[in-house]
């Protein structure tokens, strides 16, 4: 609900105003007095305590709550109209302080934007009671050049006044030398705490202690570019016991990560990129979901409850680690996402049948020259997958192609052991006329007897369609590929017309994503 609707509706205040009506014009008592009334009223001014409208009367708190859903910068501005207004801008609930709140999303980043950034936040800040706020997420830019910590804190002492719910503070440091803000972490400590429900922090130093429980209300939290160690982390999760999400990204003073079993809601982590972390180990007996990004090889430890698994590393061979490791890590795995720029030229292969749960596979990597049929054994060992997802790197393809006019490849066939019978979609994205590409879908074609869909897709657009000109219906063109990059497309587009379309039997949809032919002609 913006300006718009606020203006509305005192149009219809003045219309009613304008005709005849048996209700006069009236003074409305003011529901100021009333002691669940969350704004601070002034005793300096009549027009405080009183609004002055025709029609049916509305409480007090009813406007306030209109002026609630008002967004941020609209807000700021009808507190301009009266002084009613302005008493409940001073205990307006959600502060968001960002640029793009404030309208300077569009401007560069600079030393002048981030001045006028700060002031406006001290602005705000300054004029608001600290009373009512909800949710707060400030963005403070080049820290700590244009702001200091007592600033920081100082606003956060009046958001954390009493019955705030979600806090979120991104500081953006001028430089990665730039002195470390420490969240005030014992101004919590009074019962401040209790009420948050979402906190998110980044760059800043955080130093919970053992055996306050001051975060009992805790349901999800994100830390990056923090500095906490494995320790305070593990003090800060023991008070947390009502957490349901969990995410550290950058937190480069962890080594080792230890959920306690108490955190029994805790349901989805994401780790990302600490780079000095060796060892994660959750004893969370309903842990859910797991995503680890980056970083060094990493010891994990997650649980029977385990479902969903999403694995993205560059500097080690997770897809290897995952063939070796994960049947005995996560034996109740339904879904598994690998994704690596380096693998073996030699696959580790499962014994057949070890991944029984596993539903949705979805691997991609980044590899010249590796030979995708050696895939099947790794779908082999998914007797109940029913989606597999392949994505390749348009420039990881070096293999020899298939797609010749004058030649003709025979090509390999391997038997699967389980006939891969539930797999009823499939999706190769980057699909390129690589011989062995070529031969693992021909293979999926003959063995996956219950397969509904097949999509080809050679654009790397993530099977959404038939080239970005599709969804343009004002005339807009395509992102425009290389004269090698549409070449290459046109071999894709001819192996599939060789040695693919042949075999998709009739009760399978094919679809061949391929670049249009308007914008990216040959």
């Amino acid at each position: 609900m913006g300006l718009l609707a606020l203006n509305r509706l005192m149009s219809v205040r003045r219309d009613r105003r304008r005709r005849p009506t048996q209700v006069p014009d009236r003074l409305v008592t003011s529901t100021a007095k009333r002691k669940d009334s969350p704004c601070p009223r002034g005793d300096n001014s009549r027009s405080e305590k009183k609004l002055r409208y025709s029609g049916t009367s509305l409480p007090e708190d009813i406007w306030h709550h209109i002026h609630s859903l008002l967004p941020l910068r609209d807000a700021a501005r009808v507190a301009c109209v009266s002084r009613s207004f302005k008493n409940y801008w001073r205990c307006y609930p959600n502060l968001t302080i960002t640029r793009k709140t404030l309208g300077m999303e569009n401007e560069m980043s600079s030393a002048k934007v981030s001045v006028v950034l700060a002031n406006r936040t001290k602005h705000i800040l300054r004029n608001h009671s600290g009373v009512g706020i909800k949710a707060l997420e400030l963005q403070i830019n080049d820290f700590p050049v244009f702001t200091a910590s007592s600033d920081v804190d100082r606003w956060l002492r009046v958001a954390l006044g009493g019955g705030i719910e979600k806090l979120d503070l991104r500081l953006w440091l001028h430089s990665r030398d730039a002195g470390v803000y420490n969240f005030p972490y014992r101004r919590l400590l009074d019962g401040s705490g209790k009420s948050i429900q979402d906190l998110h922090l980044s760059n800043c130093a955080f130093r919970p202690t053992a055996g306050l429980g001051c975060f009992t209300s805790l349901t999800s939290l994100s830390l990056r570019y923090v500095h906490i160690t494995g320790d305070e982390l593990r003090c800060l999760l023991s008070s947390s016991v009502a957490l349901v999400k969990l995410g550290l990204e950058f937190c480069n003073k962890l080594i080792f990560l230890e959920i306690p079993s108490l955190l029994q809601r805790l349901s989805h982590l994401v780790v990302r990129d600490c780079k000095s972390l060796k060892v994660i180990e959750s004893r969370a007996p309903n842990l859910y979901s797991f995503r680890c990004d980056g970083g060094a090889l990493v010891q994990l430890s997650l649980g029977d409850s385990l479902q969903n698994f999403k694995f993205c590393h560059s500097s080690w061979d997770v897809f290897h680690y995952a063939c070796k490791k994960h049947p005995h890590m996560v034996p109740n795995l339904e879904a598994l996402d690998i994704f690596s720029s380096y693998v073996r030229d030699t696959l580790v292969v499962p014994v057949p049948g070890k991944f029984l749960q596993l539903r949705r596979l979805c691997i991609g990597f980044i590899s010249p020259d590796y030979d995708y049929l050696s895939l099947v054994p790794f779908l082999d060992a998914c007797p109940s997958l029913e989606t597999f997802m392949l994505y390749v790197e348009l420039d990881a393809m070096e293999e020899e192609s298939v797609s010749g006019d004058s030649c003709h490849y025979d090509l390999r066939r391997v038997q699967g052991h389980y006939s891969h019978r539930n797999i009823k979609d499939v999706r190769i994205i980057g699909f390129r006329p690589a011989k062995s590409m070529v031969e693992l879908t021909c293979h999926i074609l003959e063995n996956a007897k219950s397969l509904q869909r097949l999509t080809l897709d050679i654009l790397y657009n993530d099977g959404g369609g038939e080239g970005l000109c599709s969804y343009g219906k004002n005339g807009a063109k395509c992102l425009s590929m290389t004269r090698g990059m549409i070449v290459e497309a046109h071999k894709a587009l001819s192996s599939v017309e060789k040695y693919i379309v042949g075999k998709v039997p009739s009760s399978v949809e094919l679809k061949v994503v391929k670049p249009c032919s308007r914008c990216n002609a040959l």
